[in-house]
């Protein structure tokens, strides 16, 4: 006898679809009696729907991945056939929601009246002493809900459906029922809130006796009485979104049905990020800027900290820093990466809602083993077109010179011994809230390119497209926005329009010429930064080489050494701007020199401190040039107007001498010290 032949999988999933379509029918048909039913009995119809509701989720994962050359044999209409399947099983997802929508309002509805009953009989039998004591035990058990563990927050989840917490509240916006089981409502309407849910959704009650779910982001609490906590905890909770809400955001969109809604706790204080995820008004994948926070930690992950020598485990000497007698010059270092990146574009980013405006869209980049940060942190800004918002680019054409903070090409050196080794991306915007004027910076998804293969060689120099993660760096498996693969349906030329709609990075890694190679030579070992402004930077090593090296009378001498440009140029790498007024006043003055001149090193470091006292000093001790800020268009507008009077100014009169006498010219007064140079105070300390 001839072995049966096994069922082709959408064969054998259709089967199984059709036997879960008889278990919900038979489990719809016993809830005909529900009224009649006991609460264990309304219980168990509820944990039924649940299971059911994950196998209709297993299906629905298997159908996705199924495709057309899975099949034995040819199969007619093959598309059509998922596509149906796929709506029934949204069909039957849809009428399970409903049932457990209908169950849970009334096991909610009588475990509130035996609550109030339990509570009567306590108060009658043993007082007023025992309901306090049953009192702070609640508010102890409620503030202490975060710091329990996992098994604590399941059964709290699970006690949730069960707890009544009645209480009135007030619209304020209109909203339109989403799906089956929300409650429509206008603003201004009072409404009646039986149950607080964590995701967010409340069961609601309005006056003609309609119940459903409501977002409880357009609600605010009405009449609250003083004595009581949770009136008082439910307000703190509303103040941040009552004016989103109130200027017409809109709801995030659930997928699929409240089961697929992010659950989270809520606690007194919102996070804006899960704010704004729930109004919609960002991807789920975007996070708070990981990078960003690390910058604001201190120098530690700033240029200016990686740019001072680094002394000697003995704190005797300096080492990377070490004077060449024969040269004449500080001697060259190689490292073990020395690399040029060149960043092209960044494609499919997905847009914010129009409850923020964006101020800047940036990448910010640094080496990393894949646990921690090995560099400084670079941040790079990108360009967009109103045609394409969904396109970043760098290195824009413009007239003069093109601005550092837009330079798409960056060196690289590291001599980490890391076999992870990396360079982490991570895309980010600053934003502020249009309804709060809260600023903030979120990450818009992060990649990471591995410089070293599994054996230890280096990665070919070439363009990588790598595709973009959502989350935060240590996260893994998060998308930046899950609706892309959520409309993908298996087959495919699904998957390639999936794969192309997929937000990523277009990056090059190019190798360094001669040239380039002697330059960056004389910086540190490990250092991100800026091509087009390298000269300045191997300008300020050679000068800090002359003074702590080849001028001091003695080494052993520990006194402040008086030298403006190495005490004000580290504050250059904060203000961009500034850089780049140096860089065009030095790209002035070589354009004069002659030939010979270009080819005296000690001739050029004089007149680049020249050109650095006539620019960079006058502008830094100013005060009519405000603060620098980073993304506020109005300052950084305001401050390349001065700066470009005051260039313009300077070589129309040959010099800054005019311009810091004129009584026009107001600067700030400074100290002394302020213009030394403390080397044990800048020096970073070694971290071996």
């Amino acid at each position: 006898m001839l072995a049966r032949r096994p069922r082709d999988p959408l064969q054998a999933l259709r089967r199984r679809n059709q036997e879960l379509k008889r278990q919900v029918d038979s489990l719809l048909s016993e809830s005909q009696l529900k009224g009649a039913l006991e609460a264990s009995k309304r219980r168990d119809i509820y944990q039924r729907c649940i299971q059911l509701k994950h196998a209709i989720d297993e299906n629905k994962n298997t159908l996705q991945k199924l495709s057309k050359a899975d099949e034995s044999a040819p199969v007619g209409n093959y598309s059509q056939r998922k596509e149906e399947e796929h709506d029934l099983l949204d069909k039957l997802t849809h009428q399970l929601q409903e049932l457990a929508v209908a169950v849970s309002r009334e096991n909610v509805t009588e475990t509130g009246t035996l609550i109030e009953r339990e509570e009567d009989d306590d108060s009658a039998e043993e007082g007023d002493d025992e309901e306090d004591e049953e009192e702070d035990e609640d508010s102890s058990e409620e503030c202490g809900e975060e710091g329990k563990g996992t098994d604590e927050e399941e059964k709290q989840g699970n006690e949730s459906h069960r707890q009544a917490a009645r209480g009135e509240y007030v619209a304020v916006g209109d909203f339109a029922a989403q799906q089956v089981g929300d409650l429509t409502f206008q603003k201004g309407e009072i409404l009646l809130i039986t149950e607080k849910q964590p995701d967010g959704w409340w069961v609601a009650e309005n006056a003609k006796g309609n119940k459903g779910l409501v977002p409880r982001t357009y609600l605010k609490p009405n009449n609250k009485e003083k004595g009581e906590e949770s009136s008082e905890e439910g307000s703190e909770e509303d103040v941040e979104v009552v004016d989103e809400a109130a200027d017409g955001a809109e709801v995030k969109q659930r997928a699929g049905s409240h089961w697929s809604a992010v659950r989270k706790s809520i606690s007194e204080q919102i996070n804006t990020v899960d704010v704004l995820t729930t109004m919609g008004a960002i991807p789920a994948g975007f996070r708070p800027s990981t990078l960003s926070q690390l910058l604001e930690e201190g120098n530690q992950f700033r240029a200016c900290y990686f740019l001072q020598p680094e002394l000697t485990p003995s704190q005797l000497a300096f080492r990377d820093l070490i004077w060449d007698g024969k040269a004449g010059t500080i001697r060259s270092r190689t490292s073990r990466i020395s690399l040029i990146l060149t960043l092209w574009s960044c494609k499919m980013i997905p847009l914010p809602g129009t409850s923020i405006l964006v101020l800047s869209r940036h990448i910010r980049l640094c080496l990393s083993d894949g646990s921690k940060v090995l560099s400084n942190i670079h941040t790079v800004r990108a360009t967009w077109q109103p045609r394409k918002p969904q396109t970043w680019t760098f290195s824009p054409q413009v007239t003069g010179i093109l601005p550092c903070l837009l330079d798409g090409d960056c060196f690289i050196r590291s001599n980490s011994s890391s076999p992870d080794l990396g360079i982490l991306f991570e895309l980010g915007i600053s934003y502020i809230r249009n309804s709060t004027g809260e600023r903030g910076e979120l990450s818009c998804g992060w990649a990471f390119l591995k410089l070293f293969d599994a054996g230890g060689i280096p990665i070919p120099t070439r363009t990588y497209e790598l595709f973009l993660n959502g989350g935060t760096p240590y996260e893994k498996g998060v998308e930046v926005d899950p609706s892309v693969s959520r409309r993908a349906h298996g087959g495919v030329f699904y998957q390639m329009m999936t794969m192309r709609r997929r937000p990523q990075l277009l990056v090059k890694l190019r190798s360094v010429n001669r040239r380039w190679r002697s330059m960056l030579s004389l910086l540190p070992e490990t250092l991100i930064g800026s091509m087009c402004s390298v000269h300045l930077l191997a300008f300020y090593r050679q000068i800090l080489g002359d003074v702590l090296l080849k001028d001091r009378t003695s080494l052993q001498s520990a006194d402040l050494i008086s030298n403006p440009v190495l005490a004000t140029f580290p504050r250059l790498l904060e203000q961009p701007d500034i850089m780049d007024a140096l860089r065009s006043s030095w790209a002035e003055k070589e354009s004069t020199l002659k030939r010979s001149e270009k080819r005296d090193k000690e001739f050029l470091k004089s007149t680049f401190t020249l050109v650095y006292h006539d620019c960079v000093y006058p502008l830094i001790h100013s005060t009519r040039l405000p603060p620098f800020r980073w993304a506020e268009e109005e300052t950084e507008a305001t401050r390349w107007r001065l700066i470009a009077d005051f260039l313009k100014q300077n070589q129309e009169k040959e010099g800054a001498l005019q311009a810091l006498l004129s009584p026009e010219g107001v600067h700030e007064p400074f100290d002394l010290s302020e213009q030394t140079y403390d080397f044990l105070g800048e020096v970073r300390k070694n971290t071996a």
